[in-house]
């Protein structure tokens, strides 16, 4: 088989201008029949940031970051940038990729965890693009998750401690710890990994794993944001400004927020957390801290090249805690195979 002679990094896309608002969402909903009045709520959500998705930037920086990381540590392949749902779009990519004279590229999604809309749905998008693309496209190998790798734990613990050196001097040694990722229907989250559960699991040792970093010694939380869909059909639970709710009944003061399972600052860091919950803390009287995704950290583009040179040179896998490293290719059936449903 050919050796790689590529790096692709693969996201989920945004709108960079207010008119690409409203086509980018109906990319990302085609096929589920969404109502336009849902669509024109979440569309505001990116209106109030002037109609532009922070991902797409955060995605060139990811990716000369990359490229500088790999100059510096002798990996010698090209990199290149796809997205499931806009501009620069995957197929596309392996378009340019194949005129360039790529046969083999390994691929990093911006998204660590096991579940159908973080892993499965990527390597269905990346089959649909290769077909669109032609017979001329290059073979596209996925890394695998990196939820526990050190420095995904690593940025996330840094980033915690200088969210906690943000609070007020005088709620810092009594603040309550919440780490908060995209919820996901109960369905899809059962049917997660190989044997089911994966996604709340991973994101548990995650979290564990930056709490122990930090040496936060008191309990911490797991919660969700994010959540659509219709009000019958279960998510994953509790709510981030339930969490709030329950933490200020209790007589906390502070909270501090670790994304944990996101990557970069997605439409859903900046305005499911920076706007909803911070007002929900507000007005529960909450000192709230943010803790920063991983975007462009030493430690995060590192772990990339790690990755990359776990296939390229067969480097011994990084990863912390009791659940291992993952496999470099998923199971026959991981995460409910045809059976798991998008989240709307």
């Amino acid at each position: 088989m050919a050796p790689y002679d590529a790096f692709l990094l693969v996201s989920f896309g945004g709108p960079e201008k207010p008119d690409d608002v409203i086509p980018f969402l109906r990319n990302v909903t085609a096929g589920r029949n969404v109502p336009t009045e849902r669509l024109a709520r979440v569309a505001r959500h990116y209106h109030q940031f002037g109609g532009v998705s922070p991902i797409n930037q955060q995605c060139r920086d990811l990716l000369a970051a990359v490229a500088e990381d790999f100059a510096a540590r002798g990996v010698q392949l090209p990199v290149y940038w796809g997205n499931r749902n806009w501009d620069p779009y995957l197929a596309d990519t392996l378009a340019t990729m194949a005129k360039d004279g790529v046969t083999r590229a390994l691929a990093f999604v911006t998204s660590g965890y096991s579940c159908f809309s973080s892993c499965r749905q990527y390597l269905g998008d990346i089959e649909a693009a290769l077909r669109q693309a032609g017979d001329a496209a290059p073979r596209v190998d996925k890394i695998r998750q990196y939820f526990n790798h050190p420095g995904y734990i690593g940025s996330f613990a840094a980033a915690a401690a200088a969210a906690i050196r943000s609070l007020p001097a005088s709620t810092r040694d009594e603040f309550d710890l919440v780490f908060t990722a995209h919820s996901i229907p109960l369905g899809m989250a059962e049917a997660s990994g190989p044997a089911g559960g994966a996604y709340q699991a991973q994101l548990a040792e995650a979290a564990r794993l930056v709490a122990a970093e930090l040496g936060h010694q008191r309990p911490w939380q797991l919660a969700y944001s994010s959540r659509s869909g219709p009000p019958s059909q279960p998510w994953l639970e509790p709510d981030i400004n339930d969490v709030l709710a329950d933490r200020a009944s209790a007589g906390s003061r502070a909270v501090v927020v670790v994304p944990i399972g996101f990557v970069s600052d997605h439409m859903e860091v900046k305005f499911d957390l920076d706007v909803e919950a911070a007002e929900a803390a507000r007005r529960l009287g909450l000192a709230f801290a943010r803790a920063a995704t991983p975007g462009t950290d030493p430690r995060f583009v590192s772990m990339i090249t790690d990755l990359v040179c776990e296939r390229l040179d067969s480097t011994t896998p990084l990863a912390l805690g009791v659940l291992g490293a993952g496999p470099d290719v998923c199971p026959s059936g991981c995460c409910g195979g045809a059976l798991a449903r998008r989240a709307p």
